[in-house]
């Protein structure tokens, strides 16, 4: 998230009176929940991966290319079908489902994460969280911030 370069987020998604249960300003927390459902993913989780993605961002595009609320590379956004990666319902789903494989794939949340950063193939290289403090960091802080959701509950 830290390389995502987006205009400064409007006063009106900053105001707790426009937030949803998860954090999420309105207009996004029904794509989360649906994605959750339609993906048998938590909303926290990919409430989580928003957050640290993009800070909620629709608009946010990485140095690397990076787009969306959940960050999905060019590439990656064609794989799963998103069209308009900067159309929130279509890029929520398909960070959700790009998620959802990584999950499968690994059986691990901490490896899904760092897949979901570091990319897939440098999970199996390393053998689990590779060793970038971008990707060690990710983890944590979606890790963290998923037990303090459950915390608060």
């Amino acid at each position: 998230m830290d390389d995502v370069v987006a205009p400064e987020v409007g006063e009106e998604n900053r105001s707790k009176s426009h937030r949803s249960w998860s954090g999420a300003p309105e207009s996004l927390s029904h794509h989360i929940a649906d994605a959750a459902e339609t993906f048998g993913l938590s909303s926290a989780l990919i409430d989580a991966v928003a957050w640290q993605e993009s800070r909620y961002r629709i608009d946010a595009v990485s140095r690397a290319g990076a787009m969306g609320v959940m960050q999905l590379m060019p590439g990656t956004a064609r794989d799963l079908g998103v069209r308009d990666p900067f159309d929130a319902a279509e890029n929520i789903a398909g960070g959700a489902r790009y998620l959802r494989a990584q999950l499968d794939r690994f059986d691990d949340l901490a490896l899904a994460l760092a897949a979901y950063n570091a990319g897939p193939g440098a999970v199996v290289k390393y053998g689990g969280v590779p060793p970038f403090r971008e990707t060690e960091n990710y983890v944590r802080k979606i890790m963290g911030r998923l037990a303090s959701a459950a915390s608060a509950d």
